[in-house]
């Protein structure tokens, strides 16, 4: 299927904005900074997985689902909006999260319980010691174990689930960051803007690998660099292969090499992905604070906090 006669739905509001950072430019003084505002997405209060969702949710409604299931950590942004885009659509959200059931609710957890979310806990923290590459093997074969019972006990009821990846990322959810190029560029158009770099944040792939497919194949002026949010990030084999992927779904007749994939990781004494995923670091706090006192805007440990720093 051709990039062009891809359908989507609107689970959110596009386009976001792209603004300028006056402050932060004068503060910083290496050139002007500017901000996609893809927290404005509306969607469960926003973030870069509507974009995603948008072409998920269209996917999984021509295919006769009746149910979203997607996967993370307890306290997944992406569980969030997933359950928000299943509820919008009347479908039926479910969440299959990594971990011990926790003592009490909070955060999103307690969003996802009030939009109706099934939520079932799997317990991995047995195989928390091991070497790798045998814990990371073990983990994904006991999480796919437990899936595969979850989903037949829908299937017994009736209810169909769609797999949502973590992170929305597949070929499907990345063709969100792939079309968001040609948005960014045509608000550059009209604004003036020239910029050389554009910086984005990748842990599961499907935005950083969307947004580098889409600018080589739009032609876009700008170069993509990714900045991992956890020390074991893809490599750049794996980002090229995964883009690679794409060229051939959608037709669109383009090739990454390892060597164009451009990951910034900081230094061995400060790396821009902190201490582990997840985990709040002093550093990204500072650089959090910067962004909040210059510009009024907000960012998180987990992700945006890490990019901006």
């Amino acid at each position: 299927m051709k990039l062009t006669e891809l359908e989507r739905i609107h689970v959110g509001y596009l386009d976001t904005p792209l603004e300028y950072m006056p402050n932060l430019t004068k503060e910083l003084g290496k050139g002007k900074l500017y901000v996609k505002r893809d927290d404005m997405t509306g969607l469960a209060f926003g973030g870069n997985k509507a974009r995603k969702l948008d072409y998920l949710v269209k996917d999984a409604l021509d295919h006769g689902y009746n149910a979203l299931m997607t996967f993370g950590g307890v306290q997944t942004n992406h569980g969030r909006m997933t359950v928000a885009a299943a509820v919008r659509y009347n479908m039926k959200p479910i969440l299959v999260l990594t971990g011990p059931k926790p003592d009490y609710c909070s955060g999103n957890l307690i969003l996802d319980r009030m939009m109706g979310a099934d939520v079932h806990f799997i317990d991995t923290t047995a195989y928390a010691d091991l070497p790798e590459p045998e814990k990371s093997e073990k983990t994904a074969a006991f999480l796919a174990q437990e899936t595969e019972k979850i989903v037949a006990e829908y299937e017994k009821q009736g209810i169909h689930p769609y797999n949502v990846p973590v992170g929305g990322s597949s070929l499907v959810g990345a063709a969100g960051y792939i079309n968001a190029i040609p948005e960014i560029m045509k608000q550059m158009k009209e604004q003036g803007i020239e910029a050389k770099y554009l910086v984005c944040g990748y842990g599961s792939m499907g935005t950083f690998g969307g947004l580098l497919a889409g600018a080589k194949y739009f032609k876009a002026p700008f170069e993509v660099i990714g900045i991992p949010v956890s020390p074991a990030y893809r490599s750049p084999e794996q980002v090229a292969e995964f883009i690679d992927k794409l060229s051939a779904e959608y037709e669109l007749g383009i090739h990454v090499t390892p060597e164009e994939v451009r990951i910034e990781t900081g230094t061995p004494e400060e790396p821009y992905y902190g201490i582990a995923y997840n985990v709040p670091d002093p550093v990204t706090q500072q650089y959090m604070a910067l962004l909040a006192r210059t510009e009024g805007l907000f960012t998180d440990p987990c992700y945006t906090g890490k990019i901006f720093h």
